[in-house]
């Protein structure tokens, strides 16, 4: 099996992190830069990493978080927000390697999809960032780092902690880091047959 399957199949929610760990900037910066790779509609790159690096900062989140420790115990906690009006942000730019034609059609498809539908808007938002996700802990992985994707946290406050713009979504976390102590045993998964389906319902 090739390494991706296994990184896959072995990944677990890690709830305890080395708080002595740290973590180098080039590494994190390889980490966030494979990341962004994940596939967004119109490759209009909507998702937003916030790195939260201040002690405060995670404290305060920590707070409203139901204190889940490893906030404070992983080396670098990544909030996953998306902007939601980034179809409106110079749509070109997403486009600037294509050919000039190519480029002015996918910037009017950008806009008419968009444009005065903010369920598509925030839809689009939260399927962007949740791959964009996985592909952080993938990478993570890749690098023999140990991740946490959370939420049981309050939005509205940690929104106002991070001083979250008006026009993104919050969407979850991603703690990453080296993991510490025994994981705890696996609730498993339900058979394949309960989930997947052929052609209908």
């Amino acid at each position: 099996m090739n390494a991706i399957l296994d990184t896959m199949l072995a990944r677990r929610a890690t709830k305890r992190f080395d708080a002595g760990h740290q973590m180098s900037d080039e590494t994190l910066a390889a980490i966030l830069h494979a990341a962004r790779t994940a596939p967004t509609a119109f490759n209009i790159q909507n998702w937003r990493f916030l790195v939260v690096r201040d002690p405060v900062v995670r404290t305060a989140i920590k707070e409203v978080a139901w204190h889940q420790p490893q906030i404070e115990e992983c080396s670098a906690l990544v909030v996953l927000c998306a902007d939601m009006h980034a179809y409106a942000k110079d749509p070109g730019r997403y486009w600037n390697d294509a050919p000039e034609a190519m480029r002015e059609k996918y910037i009017s498809m950008i806009t008419q999809y968009y444009e005065n539908n903010p369920a598509m808007q925030r839809d689009e938002a939260f399927r962007s960032a949740g791959m964009a996700a996985f592909a952080l802990m993938m990478a993570a992985a890749a690098h023999g780092y140990d991740t946490c994707p959370m939420d049981g946290f309050d939005f509205e406050q940690v929104a106002e902690i991070i001083r979250l713009p008006k026009d993104h979504a919050l969407v979850m976390f991603v703690a990453v880091g080296k993991g510490a102590g025994e994981l705890p045993p696996h609730g498993g998964r339900i058979p394949d047959a309960d989930v997947i389906a052929y052609d209908r319902f």
